[in-house]
């Protein structure tokens, strides 16, 4: 999959190099780590966020915190992966574990996708009924944008497109300052004892889990490193741009939670939040009319549309490389229409999808659990991948296989009690 000629950093030596072509080469490499925490950051991920500030106050913010370093150690692990090995997720499971496991993994990612998918159409239709846009308009409309933005020929354009449009997601910083928090509160919320015996927290412990760490990230960032071309001489400034991504994710969705505990959950933590509508309703005597809806549609639509590019791309990038056919956004229409094609019939089931009509916060907590539920099968196949593959230099340390183990078991045991609470 991977196009040597996407990214010629191999002209920049980083170990005499000076100050400026250090910081030439991180900008060159900026790009799959911002990309995928944007996207992390999704319409789904907003309105977990959103439920939990409104429903906990500020209580879950000390999560958001925690889950930083998670984020963190997960992805770093697939671009050292990707970057040592040059092959995509699904191509190294099949390689290494056979295609039986690559279809397995394939199938995990289909499911996590679609519903990705459906839940940032549908946020982007909710923020266009704000403005009486309707759903049949603005679906299809958002599909072609899609659509065309993929058929550019060019991975590093798309990267651009996706950053600019991930980037509005900042609306929601000066939102949450525009609510006026009560710091006191936030930190006593922080610090204080949480609900640890109800059994509506825990699901929504496990929503926000599951909406920070979602299978299709995985599978996107080791694909993209791999595609833009990226060696193991800039790996340090892939790690940076991973960790700046992951702060940038949870700060984002920290201001989500901060504003709606600032306000909804100030208020009338008993809100119903069946949709994109009602949160703007319920934010409006705070924000105001303007700029509440104004600041909420932007940051949504920009977090559904960088998240909607991701998802259609690491579900393509996987079947194709699974499939053993060409699946580079270097590649024309001509050269890989396998790959492109199931671009696009993901992208117009998840559109069908949504036309039917499903509540989207309903939707939303019920796929966040998915993921958590779906997130060790991922996990388990990325941890064997990183204890097999990687070359001598690269290998994991015992300290990095503890955390990642540790991540990987609290992850399974919030997958298995959210399971068990669904018959219960």
């Amino acid at each position: 999959m991977a196009d040597e000629q996407t990214l010629n950093i191999e002209k920049i030596s980083p170990s005499n190099s000076s100050g400026i072509k250090r910081l030439v080469l991180l900008l060159a490499t900026i790009g799959p780590g911002l990309t995928v925490m944007l996207a992390d950051t999704d319409a789904g991920s907003i309105i977990t966020a959103a439920q939990s500030g409104a429903q906990w106050g500020y209580k879950l913010l000390t999560l958001q915190i925690l889950l930083i370093p998670i984020l963190y150690f997960v992805q770093e692990l697939t671009i050292r992966i990707g970057i040592t090995t040059r092959r995509g997720h699904g191509e190294l499971i099949q390689e290494t574990f056979g295609t039986k496991w690559a279809w397995v993994s394939i199938g995990t990612l289909f499911l996590a996708a679609l519903g990705a998918l459906v839940t940032e159409f549908s946020g982007i239709a909710g923020i266009s009924a704000l403005f009486g846009v309707p759903q049949w308009v603005t679906v299809p409309f958002v599909a072609l944008i899609l659509i065309l933005i993929s058929s550019t020929g060019n991975y590093k354009v798309v990267e651009r497109i996706a950053i600019l449009v991930g980037l509005f997601e900042l609306a929601f910083v000066p939102a949450a300052l525009y609510a006026k928090p009560n710091y006191y509160s936030m930190m006593h919320a922080i610090v204080g004892n949480q609900p640890l015996n109800n059994h509506s927290y825990w699901l929504l412990v496990a929503a926000n889990v599951g909406a920070v760490i979602m299978p299709w990230m995985i599978f996107y960032q080791q694909g993209a490193v791999v595609d833009k071309g990226l060696s193991s001489k800039v790996i340090k400034y892939s790690r940076i741009d991973t960790a700046v991504g992951s702060v940038v994710t949870q700060i984002i969705m920290g201001c989500v939670l901060i504003l709606t505990a600032s306000t909804i959950g100030r208020v009338n933590p008993n809100t119903p939040l069946e949709n994109v509508q009602q949160i703007a309703a319920a934010l409006t005597p705070f924000l105001g009319t303007i700029t509440g809806k104004t600041l909420f549609a932007v940051g949504l639509t920009g977090a559904a549309l960088i998240a909607a590019i991701v998802v259609s791309l690491a579900s393509s990038w996987a079947f194709g490389e699974v499939l053993k056919v060409p699946c580079s956004l270097n590649n024309t229409w001509k050269e890989a229409p396998a790959f492109y094609g199931f671009y696009c019939a993901t992208i117009v089931l998840a559109s069908i999808i949504t036309l039917v009509g499903i509540p989207l916060i309903s939707l939303t907590i019920a796929i966040e659990v998915m993921n958590t539920l779906l997130l060790p099968i991922v996990m388990g196949l990325l941890l064997a991948l990183g204890w097999r593959v990687l070359p001598h230099p690269y290998q994991l340390r015992r300290w990095e296989k503890c955390i990642l183990l540790f991540i990987y078991i609290v992850v399974c045991s919030l997958g298995l009690y959210t399971l068990i609470q669904l018959f219960l």
